[in-house]
């Protein structure tokens, strides 16, 4: 958590330094066209958009696992999921804008057990709660809290013989927890966005003592693609 905020401190005197470079403006210039000259045809230059507030939706790849389970013997690997969800940005002042989202998204891990192998797969939803900073034109850095909420559990049981499933949909015992996001974006065009995501929870998910599951937080890589209408 002392490095995230180190990090974003970091972020916010690189987003000063920029805005000072820029001069006393807001908002970047808007210039939509030039008056053509007679006999010649109309001629545009880009627009920079960036003041005007956005919604949008995003969706990717997620690769999950955990860390800090403090037990030798518990040894987890990465599980492949999904998020989906809306997007918004809204400018405060250049380069800076606060973009929340609301997400759908799957999270777990995988686990070599004396008993053989355990897989986890927990749906969650996620609002992440950002600062954007836009470094360069078409080249931003996200980075804040995000609050997570647990909506359902699969556990997985593969002995080599037979593979036992059990839901959890009630009474899970901590449904909600605070994390910690940073990551990068990359426009592909104006509607467009590449983007890049790590995730890292600040409290421990409760595990099963009756089953050997120690706590452990979950931690997520995440790439996808963001798509924004004005």
């Amino acid at each position: 958590m002392k490095k995230l905020l180190f990090l974003a401190i970091g972020l916010l005197t690189i987003a000063a330094s920029v805005n000072a470079q820029d001069g006393p403006r807001r908002y970047p210039r808007r210039v939509v066209r030039h008056l053509p000259r007679q006999g010649q045809p109309q001629r545009y230059r880009q627009v920079d958009d960036w003041y005007k507030p956005k919604v949008g939706i995003a969706g990717g790849l997620n690769i999950s696992n955990t860390v800090d389970a403090y037990n030798a013997d518990f040894s987890t690997s990465s599980v492949a999921g999904a998020h989906i969800g809306l997007t918004f940005e809204v400018p405060i002042a250049y380069p800076l804008s606060f973009a929340p989202e609301f997400l759908f998204s799957q999270k777990g891990y995988k686990a070599e057990t004396p008993d053989g192998t355990f897989r986890q797969r927990t749906n969650f939803i996620d609002i992440p709660l950002l600062a954007k900073l836009r470094i360069t034109r078409g080249f931003n850095i996200v980075v804040g809290p995000q609050l997570t909420f647990q909506t359902s559990t699969r556990n997985t049981y593969d002995d080599g013989f037979s593979t036992i499933y059990r839901d959890n949909y009630d009474g899970l015992r901590d449904k909600s927890y605070l994390s910690g996001l940073i990551g990068v974006g990359f426009d592909l065009n104006r509607n467009a966005e590449l983007r890049f995501r790590y995730a890292l929870d600040f409290n421990q998910n409760r595990g099963d003592a009756n089953s050997g599951i120690p706590d452990y937080r979950n931690q997520v890589f995440q790439i996808g693609l963001g798509f924004k209408f004005q």
